[in-house]
């Protein structure tokens, strides 16, 4: 897939680590041309110093009106993962509103605004474009301590249905990818429980986590020629789990 990007402009949000990061990485190696975003200055400088001279690092946050405001303005955007999100896992009863308020603000508000800022550039040039919406298992279905976040990403799925009917007519392709959990950065501390690791491991019939790699070749197929006829699908990398 060397070339398959080549004259793609992709946007990638929460690029500083984990599944952004490999995302940015993977559409770079595939060709495009990629704005790498996240919050923290050290992730993108990391990032940029194993990076290709492809990738294009910017700091922001997507809650910021300002951030929103700029990514309408990129010229030839043909590629949006919309990857920037947070859990805080809690029990339903337990849910505090501040934790409510930042999951629902980065998961859905965010998420929504970033699609709509990109969707606004790709009319604006007129060619089309492809969405991929982070999700998850999560969006498919339910799990103890995980009320809010399950909330966030079952929205996310239906956005991704309502956007692809929608916007087809114009020619931009609106798809998700809802991994499983994959040892990350973020993810790491929770699997280092060995009650959670059992509890994980007892759901995925394939009896292993998704790679990065796993993900980032879910988000390439859906953004590649390959996927040409396929918006408002959900791929799930999830080892099975959702499958029971």
């Amino acid at each position: 897939m060397s070339a398959v990007l080549d004259g793609q402009t992709a946007l990638v949000t929460g690029a500083g680590r984990g599944i952004g990061r490999a995302c940015a990485e993977g559409l770079a190696n595939a060709g495009a041309r990629v704005i790498a975003v996240a919050r923290t200055e050290t992730d993108l400088d990391e990032l940029q110093t194993h990076a290709s001279d492809r990738i294009e690092t910017w700091s922001a946050d997507v809650t910021d009106d300002a951030f929103t405001e700029r990514v309408q303005t990129i010229a030839g955007l043909s590629i949006l993962v919309n990857n920037a999100g947070g859990n805080r896992p809690q029990p339903f009863v337990d849910v505090d509103t501040e934790s409510l308020d930042f999951v629902i603000g980065l998961n859905v508000r965010a998420a929504f605004r970033v699609a709509q800022a990109a969707t606004r550039a790709m009319l604006a040039h007129g060619n089309g474009g492809t969405i991929v919406n982070m999700s998850s298992q999560m969006g498919h279905v339910g799990s103890p301590k995980r009320t809010v976040y399950c909330m966030t990403k079952h929205a996310i799925e239906g956005l991704t249905k309502a956007m692809a009917v929608e916007l087809a007519p114009h020619g931009i392709r609106v798809n998700s990818v809802a991994p499983t959990f994959v040892e990350t950065p973020l993810t790491r501390p929770m699997l280092d429980d060995p009650e959670f690791r059992d509890f994980v491991f007892g759901m995925i019939p394939m009896n292993k986590l998704a790679s990065l790699d796993d993900v980032v070749s879910a988000v390439l197929y859906l953004v590649s020629p390959g996927a040409s006829c396929v918006t408002g699908h959900s791929l799930k990398v999830d080892g099975g789990w959702t499958a029971q």
